[in-house]
């Protein structure tokens, strides 16, 4: 048992997990262990989780098998199964719920079925009717246009082709993240989304990385 003998031993750190205070309590350690953060290109057909106790879902594409993320890693957010492109990563859950609940700005690429309108982008960013568990919900007015010719990476996703009728792109910026709400949001405007890639979250985006990528990055800390 260490012995406090002076003030400049009010607290001796005796191991890697715990300190000893000046009332002799054990108390557990700061974790001196930097937190690190990453963005990743997720595929399609990916869970933007690492398991799962669904039996169902054994089977499934996790996040660890794209990069050997340390221990302690959690996704930020979530694209669904189906939806590919940016995805934060740390071991950090005060950023993760800064970027979830801060208004930090989403952009999303969305492949529409047909030439979408000027009328269908005026509604879009003034907000739509969709469905959220069970309830109408009007979405918060967002930035939408329409991008003529994406740079995105080729994708595993059969899309049909234009003799089958032809498809447009359109930009969305949300500060929101409802479940599959931009699929909702343009299916309400009468435009389904055929491909969904997110391009842009806060300052980082997809730019330059091809499917399944990852990177490590440097945020300042919440």
């Amino acid at each position: 048992m260490y012995k406090i003998e002076s003030p400049a031993d009010a607290c001796i750190f005796f191991s890697t997990r715990f300190v000893l205070n000046l009332k002799n309590v054990f108390l557990p350690a700061m974790d001196a262990t930097p937190h690190r953060y990453f963005k990743l290109y997720k595929p399609y057909r990916y869970l933007s989780q690492f398991l799962t106790n669904d039996l169902k879902a054994k089977r499934k594409n996790f996040l660890g098998a794209l990069h050997p993320f340390p221990e302690g890693s959690m996704a930020v957010g979530r694209l669904d199964e189906k939806s590919e492109g940016l995805l934060l990563l740390t071991t950090n859950g005060k950023f993760s719920t800064h970027v979830n609940t801060g208004g930090i700005e989403k952009e999303y690429y969305a492949q529409v079925d047909g030439i979408i309108t000027d009328e269908a982008i005026g509604a879009l960013k003034l907000g739509v009717e969709i469905g959220i568990d069970g309830l109408k919900y009007t979405t918060l007015p967002c930035k939408a246009h329409v991008i003529a010719d994406p740079i995105v990476p080729d994708t595993s996703q059969k899309i049909r082709d234009d003799r089958h009728g032809p498809t447009s792109w359109v930009s969305i910026t949300l500060t929101e993240g409802k479940f599959r709400q931009v699929r909702k949001m343009t299916s309400a405007v009468g435009f389904p989304t055929l491909r969904l890639v997110r391009y842009r979250v806060g300052e980082y985006t997809i730019e330059g990385m091809n499917t399944g990528d990852c990177l490590e990055i440097f945020p300042e800390e919440p």
